[in-house]
C-alpha cells in the first residue's frame, strides 16, 4: 500500500527522486511497463452482445420455470415469465450498450498531455509517451 508510505519511502521504493525521473530512465520504464493509457475493450458485436444477456443464473430460473408452467399449461403465467426474461435482457443490453459508450467517452476525454517532473523541471509530455507511477508523475 504505497498510499501508506512515507513520501521517502514510496520514492525508494519506485526508485525515484523528489525532482523526478532522469529521461533514460523514463524511457526505460515506458519501454518495460507500455503507455499510460487505458486499454481498449475487445469489441463484440451487437447480436454477440444482447445474447450474451442470456447468460445469467436469474435467465436460465426464470426459463426453467417459464418451461414447467408451460408444461403444466399455464400459459398466462409461462407469457408473464417469458415477458421478465425478454424485459430483463432488453434492459441488460441497453444499458452495457450505455456503459460502452461512456467508457469510449472517458477515453477520448482524458487530458493528451501530462505534467511530469524530469530533472527537477516540469515539462508536459503526450500521456502515451509515460508510464503513470502514481508519485513523480501527476496527470494534467
Amino acid at each position: 500500500t504505497w498510499h501508506a508510505l512515507a513520501p521517502e519511502a514510496a520514492l525508494a521504493k519506485l526508485d525515484a527522486t523528489a525532482s523526478g525521473l532522469d529521461e533514460t530512465s523514463a524511457q526505460e520504464r515506458l519501454h518495460r511497463y507500455g503507455p499510460n493509457r487505458l486499454e481498449a475493450s475487445a469489441g463484440r458485436s451487437t447480436l454477440a452482445r444482447f445474447f450474451l444477456q442470456f447468460h445469467n443464473i436469474l435467465i436460465y430460473v426464470l426459463l426453467g420455470s417459464a418451461a414447467a408452467t408451460a408444461f403444466l399449461d399455464h400459459l398466462v403465467d409461462t407469457g408473464v415469465i417469458l415477458a421478465v426474461v425478454l424485459a430483463n435482457v432488453v434492459i441488460g443490453f441497453v444499458q452495457e450498450g450505455k456503459a460502452e459508450k461512456a467508457m469510449d467517452a472517458i477515453r477520448h476525454m482524458l487530458a493528451p498531455q501530462a505534467t511530469v517532473l524530469r530533472n527537477g523541471e516540469r515539462r508536459s509530455v503526450e500521456r502515451d509517451l509515460l508510464k503513470n507511477t502514481g508519485i513523480t508523475e501527476t496527470n494534467g
